[in-house]
């Protein structure tokens, strides 16, 4: 699965929410779980609305309180982590959000010179921004291996009244955030991306050059924002691509390289911090003799074309590598769909036989009382249940 967004009003948290469930609607109500278990006030409601304007109909997304509320979430990126890791959230979930929020702390550290983990939230520290950015792990975790592209953007143009005064716009932490994203100025003034849709973003590790091709336009969906602008619709569009009937393969890049002197245990995290880069599709690592005889180890990344400098600059920062080699691999694929069953991620496979087969995600097993034989059973159901569910 492929979503390509397309920014043409900007990018806020409850726009990028709005469109994927627009264009997911099975995800709706996990969503308002998690929110739920981040810890949103009971007198907090979250609204997932039908909305109309220019011409076109989609989705708002609407997190709203009393007016009379003095409570919000910790203000601090240390406290906020801290709500989020002790909260009733999926581990994924969990390691999405704060990933989110670490991007945000430390672009707002690196503008107002402080260290991101004493960085005061001012205009994201407020409930709403929270369960935006809570909503978006969750989507982003529920769609497991999907990759991402993302339009040019609109930088906007004026001021933006802050809680640190008068900003231009975008706003100093939105613009550090935003490197290397391709822009535009279409001439309509005010604050186009928010400091929570470039931490999205951001997050997302988008491909910047468009969607790839040899994709079906599966299905898409609209997101509204809050702001009315003359002349132009302020959307944020999710196009949902999937494999076209008969055409299951494509490109990736292959990147290689090998270590010989960095400590295994340090070479592991960086593996996993590559690993679990959006535009990564494998790691896999392997022993092998080096020149004189020296034990190393050889890792070979999958990633996307348009990806390659992203992930090769990703691969010289986790590692002691000082040179790589990569290539382009033709790569055969299965059709496949991803299914939640049960609150477990699983992927239905198509044979080229016709008959169907299943895989649920270990992970969203791994907390379950009961052991080994509770996992097996949960296993098996869950993928019992998306095969049938696929046959109907």
């Amino acid at each position: 699965m492929h979503i390509h967004l397309d920014a043409v009003g900007g990018v806020a948290g409850d726009m990028f929410l709005a469109a994927m469930l627009d264009a997911r609607p099975d995800l709706r109500d996990g969503t308002l779980d998690a929110i739920r278990a981040a810890g949103l006030p009971k007198n907090w409601s979250v609204e997932i609305i039908h909305h109309h304007a220019s011409g076109l109909t989609g989705l708002r997304f609407d997190v709203t309180g009393p007016a009379e509320d003095a409570g919000h979430p910790p203000h601090t990126f240390k406290k906020i982590r801290a709500m989020i890791e002790g909260s009733a959230l999926a581990d994924g979930v969990k390691a999405h959000a704060v990933a989110i929020f670490a991007l945000l702390a430390e672009a707002e550290g690196a503008v107002h010179g402080m260290d991101p983990e004493d960085v005061h939230f001012h205009e994201v520290a407020d409930w709403d921004s929270l369960a935006d950015m809570v909503g978006a792990a969750f989507v982003i975790d529920a769609l497991g291996d999907a990759s991402w592209s993302v339009s040019a953007l609109p930088t906007g143009s004026g001021r933006v009244k802050t809680a640190h005064g008068v900003l231009p716009v975008p706003a100093p932490a939105t613009a550090r955030l935003l490197r290397g994203f391709e822009t535009f100025d279409d001439g309509i003034p005010g604050e186009r991306i928010t400091p929570t849709g470039a931490a999205i973003l951001k997050h997302l590790a988008p491909s910047r050059t468009g969607a790839p091709r040899g994709l079906a336009l599966n299905v898409d969906g609209t997101g509204f924002g809050t702001r009315e602008m003359p002349g132009l619709a302020n959307i944020l569009r999710a196009l949902v691509l999937e494999n076209a009937p008969g055409e299951a393969s494509t490109d990736v890049a292959v990147i290689e390289f090998e270590i010989d002197d960095q400590t295994g245990e340090d070479l592991a995290v960086g593996l996993d911090n590559l690993r679990s880069r959006n535009d990564v599709l494998d790691v896999v690592q392997a022993p092998v003799f080096g020149k004189k005889g020296r034990m190393a180890v050889s890792v070979r990344l999958l990633c996307r074309p348009s990806c390659v400098d992203e992930v090769a600059d990703a691969c010289f920062a986790e590692t002691t590598t000082i040179g790589l080699r990569w290539h382009l691999a033709h790569r055969v694929e299965l059709a496949r769909q991803a299914a939640i069953v049960d609150g477990v991620r699983t992927k239905v496979v198509q044979r080229p036989d016709g008959t169907l087969s299943a895989k649920a995600e270990m992970d969203d097993m791994a907390g379950l009382p009961g052991g080994r034989a509770a996992r097996a059973a949960t296993r098996a159901t869950a993928e019992d249940k998306a095969t049938k569910a696929k046959d109907e």
